[in-house]
Order: C-alpha cells, then structure tokens, then sequence
C-alpha cells in the first residue's frame, strides 16, 4: 500500500508523467535519465520502445532509493501488466480501458493511468478502479475537461497530448490532476536539452498551480 502512496505522491509532487515513446533503447535511457536530472519524477516507458521492459527494470533498480516513478505505457492486457510490475515498474499506462490489467495492477499495488475520453468511459474507467484517468485523445482541450468535470467533480484526469508549456495553465485552471508530456521534452535535442525542457516544464506546472 505504502509503495503505491508513495507512487502517487511523486507523480502529484510535479503534476507531469513524461512519455517515453523512442524507437531506440539506449536513447530512452539517456532520455529518462536526462529528464530525470531535470525534475521529472514519474515516466512511462512505453512497450513500444524496443526492449521495454529491459529499460524499465534498470531504470528502476537505479532510482529505487530515491522516489523515482519508473512505469510502462500502452499496457494493453494483463499479462503485460504482469510483466511490467516484474520488471519493476510502480505505473502502469493505457491508451484504454481494459479491467484485467487495471484488476493485475491493484492486486500488486501499482498504479493505473487508464485511457478514456467519453463520460461514460471515464465513469466505467474509475469504477474498475484506474487511479488516474487518461484523457485521450485530449484533442477537446482544456473545455471539454472543464465540461466532463462539472457533472464528474473530483475524477482524476491527466490529458496525454496536446500540453505545451503555453497552456499548462488553462489545463489545470480546467482541473486536471497532472499531465502526460513526451515530445517536448524527450526529442527537446541532447541530454542538457532535455534537461532544460523538463525543467522548464517542472517550472510551469508548479507556476500554474500556484
């Protein structure tokens, strides 16, 4: 239980989880790493970067002591989930709602970011028992967020697409629980570029939050 507290916590201590989507293990890496030195605290490798899961297990055995969030996206069933949860990873990403992998997760104390986009799919989505909603696509913008949340007060919803550093604070002026961000920071350039994107990021979320 303490593990996935602690999970949550880090993710909401900046607001951001950066996607992590290369076609290059050794480049996400170095890319998780240099964001990592700019204030990022909660990633998620997707299984669609070679070797996934093998990134995943270094990554977290490297930051296991230091509050590290180190998770797996577009987790699409729930033996990739298993497997994710093997390797080490604390958060568990879905472009959509699948109930076994969101049941996997709880049973191992790992958090969930499901997909949906419809009301319907958000309810359905937090009553199988997602941690966190990912709004996706988010092509509606920060006013569809602020029209779901009217009737839907209090659900957890991250946008994954579509968040720059320019309209961080209308998305959480709309109530957004964090923000999923990828290519702005991790094809910012070479490592002192990312590091200076996620910085800039980390920067922004906390000015818009205050």
């Amino acid at each position: 239980m303490w593990r996935r507290l602690g999970a949550l916590r880090a993710i909401d201590d900046t607001g951001i989880v950066l996607i992590v989507r290369l076609d290059d293990a050794a480049r996400a890496e170095k890319v998780a790493e240099a964001a990592i030195a700019g204030g990022i605290r909660a990633l998620e490798i997707t299984y669609s970067v070679p070797g996934a899961l093998d990134v995943i297990e270094r990554l977290a055995r490297r930051h296991a002591a230091d509050g590290i969030v180190i998770g797996a996206g577009t987790v699409l069933d729930p033996e990739a989930a298993f497997a994710a949860i093997q390797a080490g990873a604390q958060l568990l990403v879905s472009p959509n709602l699948n109930p076994a992998m969101i049941t996997t997760a709880n049973r191992y104390q790992v958090v969930t970011m499901s997909g949906a986009s419809t009301p319907t799919e958000i309810v359905d989505t937090l009553a199988a028992g997602a941690d966190i909603v990912k709004l996706f696509p988010s092509d509606g913008g920060p006013d569809y967020v602020r029209t779901v949340l009217a009737p839907l007060a209090g659900a957890p919803i991250a946008p994954a697409g579509g968040v720059t550093v320019d309209n961080l604070g209308d998305w959480f002026d709309a109530g957004v629980s964090c923000v999923g961000v990828g290519s702005a920071i991790t094809k910012a350039g070479d490592a002192a570029a990312v590091t200076a994107a996620a910085r800039t990021f980390v920067d922004a979320v906390a000015a818009a939050r205050r």
